[in-house]
């Protein structure tokens, strides 16, 4: 359900664009994101910062496409967006105790450190990558195009990015459920 909700300022954009074009696809985000923002707090009473960070960025490169009817600002969004992730990731091995992944997934993972900092390093190449994949794809591609890698193309590479990952982990993770007592006779 969370993908679903984190997903749905990226869902209405794409819907608002197919059927009106850049400029008010643009306008959804922008409040699709203030709604997201809103609604989280309402239920959590507290922000996410990713949430927060996106909702920045949407209103500043968003802002900046409507009033200067240029769509350039909002295709460079997605490249800043995974780019200040890529920071974060490569910051949170450097400050603190633990990674920014071990932080988000401690909790739920118990993995050796070199796993954490593997993990961490992979996350924040990722990104980079992503940054520079919607960077091509702008440069190179007219907005239909773009849109659809935005929509699916993005999405793709990181379900793709996820999996692997999965099949990274599983030969780290601990098994975690209690061993059986040996049977006895009385059993």
């Amino acid at each position: 359900m969370k993908f679903l909700f984190d997903f749905f300022p990226i869902l209405l954009f794409f819907i608002a664009y197919k059927l009106e074009g850049i400029f008010v696809a643009t306008a959804v985000a922008i409040a699709a994101s203030f709604l997201q923002v809103g609604l989280y707090w309402l239920k959590h009473r507290r922000f996410e910062t990713s949430h927060l960070v996106t909702l920045v960025l949407i209103a500043v490169f968003g802002g900046l496409t409507l009033f200067l009817q240029d769509e350039a600002f909002i295709k460079w969004k997605p490249t800043v967006i995974n780019w200040l992730f890529a920071a974060v990731f490569i910051g949170s091995q450097y400050i603190g105790k633990k990674t920014i992944v071990e932080r988000m997934m401690g909790t739920s993972l118990t993995l050796p450190n070199f796993v954490w900092v593997r993990l961490n390093a992979s996350w924040a190449i990722f990104f980079v990558a992503l940054g520079f994949a919607n960077w091509y794809v702008m440069a190179n591609f007219d907005t239909d195009t773009w849109v659809n890698f935005k929509m699916f193309g993005m999405m793709g590479l990181t379900l793709i990015f996820l999996v692997a990952q999965g099949f990274y982990l599983t030969k780290y993770l601990q098994d975690e459920l209690p061993e059986k007592a040996p049977r006895t006779e009385e059993d």
